[in-house]
């Protein structure tokens, strides 16, 4: 059942000893660098920003780092094998390690959340160059997945020291993505309350929604969720686990192929879903599609919207209520040759929650694929 904290309840909860800021960037570990940095360019719209590698000092990787609005996402690849960064990619495949943090104050968020249990990742770290000083530390979090703290309210650089900047003739044009909505951990059987507990306990997150398996089941596979939300609620990180049912959920298929728990989806914001959708299509995105079904009861079920129902349709977006507004979404298909990391893009229109109404019709879109693999 969907459980909601009332706000109110919400403020009493909240000590903000973690004060966050949102989304720094988020890091992915990857195959080729220089090839996943042309794809997220040309597929997703982002600008070259910064590129650290054996040129500027950093003798063990290659990272390109690349913008869209408030968006930043780096690319890095082991330039050896024999390292945690080569085990890695090749345990996992391309997927996200950093899910990197703005903060004011990376010495006192490393204190903050080591001191309530947190494992060390990285203690706070200097790092200075003709631009100023930028402050970095980390913890673990599920799987293999870091939480890196950034401070760099004394830093003017286009990314961070080590980095230079990476300017390119070849410019596409932005898909309208703006911030990290949201990002989504898969985790084992039975590690979601645990890690609802270290996020909640270490970090000061609160739980703002919970679904169950009679929320988010098919006839063939079930999970559990919970939405777990800093005190400002610029950074959400939803916890999902397996749920018995008939066949293998999409749960237990990431952790097969992703071999262990970790990043499932990012969830990106645009004010423009229908321009944003058509622009990624153009460029070869492909998404998951529900039954044009779907659609003949959609304004029954949430009401009036202001978007033109059949351009949702012909593109396959879902769009669901919640008291304070509705929401529209969209899910791509798996971007990488594992059948792990994905993207959803989201547009909302005053609405707080996840799309709950959507889950039947999104899940059945996903046993689908699923099927297809040979994986249900």
């Amino acid at each position: 059942m969907e459980t909601v904290v009332s706000n109110t309840t919400a403020q009493n909860i909240v000590q903000d000893f973690l004060p966050l800021q949102g989304t720094d960037y988020v890091e992915f570990y990857v195959g080729n660098a220089k090839q996943a940095a042309h794809f997220y360019k040309t597929a997703f719209g982002f600008q070259s920003l910064a590129y650290a590698g054996p040129e500027t000092g950093m003798k063990d990787r290659a990272s390109y780092a690349v913008r869209q609005n408030k968006l930043t996402f780096v690319f890095t690849t082991p330039l050896r094998s024999g390292n945690t960064m080569a085990d890695h990619v090749y345990q996992h495949g391309d997927g996200v390690k950093m899910l990197a943090l703005k903060v004011d104050n990376a010495t006192d968020a490393w204190q903050q959340t080591t001191g309530r249990g947190a494992k060390s990742y990285s203690e706070p770290v200097s790092m200075k160059d003709d631009f100023g000083e930028l402050i970095m530390s980390g913890i673990h979090t599920y799987g293999e997945t870091i939480h890196l703290f950034i401070e760099r309210k004394n830093y003017n650089g286009v990314f961070m020291p080590g980095y230079r900047k990476w300017e390119s003739h070849y410019n596409p044009s932005e898909t309208g993505l703006l911030y990290v909505d949201h990002c989504v951990g898969n985790v084992g059987w039975n590690q979601m309350n645990p890690w609802v507990k270290f996020y909640e306990e270490v970090m000061g997150f609160r739980n703002i929604l919970t679904f169950d398996d009679n929320d988010i089941s098919t006839e063939y596979s079930a999970l559990m969720s919970k939405v777990m939300s800093n005190g400002n609620g610029f950074v959400k990180f939803p916890i999902n686990e397996p749920a018995e049912g008939k066949k293998k959920s999409q749960v237990e298929e990431y952790l097969d192929y992703y071999d262990g728990e970790g990043c499932q989806h990012v969830a990106l914001a645009t004010n423009n879903i229908v321009q944003t959708v058509t622009d990624l299509q153009n460029r070869g995105i492909e998404f998951l599609k529900v039954p044009t079904s779907y659609y003949d009861e959609l304004i029954d079920r949430v009401g009036q919207i202001e978007e033109d129902i059949n351009p949702l349709k012909e593109l396959g977006i879902l769009v669901d209520r919640d008291e304070e507004g509705y929401l529209l979404q969209i899910f791509t298909k798996p971007v990488e040759d594992r059948p792990t990391l994905f993207f959803e893009i989201i547009q909302r229109k005053g609405a707080k929650s996840f799309g709950k109404g959507n889950f039947k019709a999104l899940f059945e879109a996903i046993e689908r694929e699923q099927e297809l693999r040979g994986n249900l």
